[in-house]
């Protein structure tokens, strides 16, 4: 899996951060996300793919 964020669309709502903090985070000064990991292991698939379901304006993208 290899996942990207487009900073441009992200609204900090942060739902990514709290289901992955492995592989997101927020920038301290916007709140816009960060990502940590864009190949996360195996057994965070599942949770990676919800956190970008979730994303209120789209801005998590996953190549399987």
């Amino acid at each position: 899996m290899k996942v990207t964020v487009d900073r441009d669309k992200c609204c900090g709502a942060g739902q990514c951060v709290l289901l992955a903090p492995d592989v997101f985070d927020q920038d301290e000064d916007d709140g816009i996300v960060l990502l940590l990991d864009p190949s996360p292991a195996q057994e965070r698939h599942a949770i990676v793919r919800e956190a970008a379901s979730v994303c209120p304006t789209g801005a998590i993208s996953l190549e399987e």
